[in-house]
């Protein structure tokens, strides 16, 4: 599906040009327009999913491929020290466009991005509460 008003629906599908990266059946890879890092590139499904919770199985499957893809090709470009994948999901998580993509950063040592957290304590069996919550609820 497609939706009409969905501007990555129409930049994974050609109808606004792109620099695109890369392209498939399923998927185009293009710059961000306004990247954290030189190279940052978005991969977008042509088909329309919100996010995370409604992507499509079988397209789903083929999005960390394509991002290894996409990465090993950033470190061979650009000679990063690194590379984020990154998939935000609702606006308490970054997401500002409704649908679904992936970002693929290229990282160094000294690039000041702040894409880190804070890790948070915790103990052991606050732990294993959470993981018995979580098992119980997987569909």
């Amino acid at each position: 599906m497609i939706k009409d008003d969905c501007i990555f629906c129409k930049l994974a599908n050609g109808v606004f040009p792109t620099n695109t990266v890369y392209e498939d059946e399923d998927f185009r890879v293009i710059l961000d327009a306004a990247p954290a890092a030189k190279g940052h590139s978005l991969i977008i499904p042509k088909q329309h999913f919100d996010n995370v919770y409604d992507i499509d199985p079988e397209v789903a499957s083929k999005v960390m491929p394509l991002a290894g893809k996409i990465a090993k090709t950033m470190k061979k470009t650009f000679d990063c020290d690194g590379v984020n994948v990154l998939q935000n999901n609702e606006p308490a998580a970054g997401q500002t466009v409704f649908h679904f993509h992936v970002h693929v950063i290229p990282r160094y040592n000294d690039d000041n991005l702040g894409l880190l957290w804070k890790q948070n304590e915790t103990n052991a069996d606050e732990q294993a509460r959470i993981a018995s919550a979580l098992a119980g609820n997987i569909e």
